[in-house]
């Protein structure tokens, strides 16, 4: 006799957060996305730094853009798109430091992410003799970013992680009410 699979429990974010980093050089100006309840995708600007990062969001379940932060600059732009809301960010690694030809301040040189179901990267420039981070997240998730930035390049970057719980029956009544509003909404529009 074979015996039934239970259905897995949806995980979804808690409301307690934790800030930690960040990770990087004493430049730039600081700036906060705050936490979120998921992230939906990732964008990179990049050369021998990171040039910028720009991260949309989801907030109980609508799509919210970030800013983008650090500079203009970059040769090379790659877009992380998670398969949101079943894949989610576990852990940010990556390597900070100086290039030798520029004299500049310490800045992320390299970044790297690894979601519950697979590795994104690295980005950027390994540094030799650059300074390696990484943030594993057990039991949680990312969801959301600071750090700072200068005109140039990203100079550091944070993170906002939250623990994963099952989601309760109550969570699940309200996600479908609102689903069936705004579908409701959509069909008779505003009068």
């Amino acid at each position: 006799m074979q015996q039934q699979q239970q259905p897995q429990k949806k995980l979804v974010v808690s409301k307690k957060l934790m800030k930690v980093g960040p990770w990087g050089g004493p430049g730039g100006n600081p700036w906060d996305d705050g936490g979120h309840t998921g992230i939906r995708s990732i964008t990179l600007t990049y050369d021998r730094f990171i040039d910028s990062i720009a991260v949309e969001y989801d907030r109980n379940g609508l799509a919210v853009p970030g800013d983008r932060h650090g500079g203009a600059g970059g040769n090379q732009t790659t877009q992380i798109k998670l398969s949101f809301p079943e894949e989610y960010l576990t852990t940010v690694s990556g390597h900070y430091g100086t290039v030798a030809t520029a004299n500049t301040p310490a800045a992320i040189r390299s970044l790297a992410f690894r979601t519950n179901r697979r590795e994104y990267g690295p980005f950027g420039t390994v540094a030799e003799g650059g300074t390696p981070f990484a943030f594993p997240v057990d039991g949680g998730a990312i969801v959301g970013f600071w750090g700072r930035s200068s005109g140039w390049q990203l100079d550091a970057v944070g993170l906002h992680v939250a623990p994963l719980r099952p989601e309760t029956m109550y969570e699940k009544a309200h996600k479908l009410g609102v689903m069936a509003y705004r579908s409701v909404r959509q069909r008779i529009g505003t009068q």
